[in-house]
């Protein structure tokens, strides 16, 4: 009459009396895997009909685009961080110093071993201020571009050491 077989995750059961299950063998316990389909000992089906079929962390999900606490706290941030640009002011006052000098914006950038690029960033307000660059525009064009007495010239004296 009891005829013992073996299922998958268990050991015996008996035919005949389905509540005698003597153990039960959980991969879950040995590899930390999380076991899909738990029930009374019988081959359990997971989510796409294989039984026993166990899932690692998220594999075969599309975990990729879902959002995470990080992501939407982010998304709540409104603040938004950016650098500081020259001034249009700034920029008018190198133009007009180049020009009163007679020089392009090329010649000045050799002047001051600079792209021609960066002269024209900062002309037209788009530059992130260098104070390097700014100094020495300032002694190629004779006009300060810095502090609160922008436009007025450059004073050349002894320089403190």
């Amino acid at each position: 009459d009891y005829i013992p077989f073996i299922s998958r995750g268990c050991s015996i059961i008996e035919k005949g009396i389905p509540e005698l299950l003597l153990s039960r063998r959980t991969p879950a316990a040995r590899h930390g895997r999380e076991r899909l389909g738990h029930g009374d000992g019988a081959a359990q089906e997971g989510p796409h009909g294989r039984p026993g079929q166990v899932q690692a962390g998220a594999a075969g999900q599309n975990k990729q685009h879902s959002i995470t606490k990080n992501t939407a706290k982010l998304d709540r941030e409104t603040e938004e961080l950016h650098h500081d640009r020259v001034t249009l002011e700034v920029g008018k006052v190198i133009q007009q110093g180049r020009q009163s000098k007679g020089l392009t914006q090329k010649d000045l950038a050799t002047k001051i071993n600079e792209k021609p690029q960066v002269i024209a960033d900062y002309e037209s307000g788009r530059a992130i201020p260098n104070n390097q660059v700014l100094g020495k525009i300032e002694q190629a064009i004779g006009l300060k571009l810095r502090g609160k007495d922008i436009r007025k010239p450059i004073e050349k004296g002894p320089r403190a050491k």
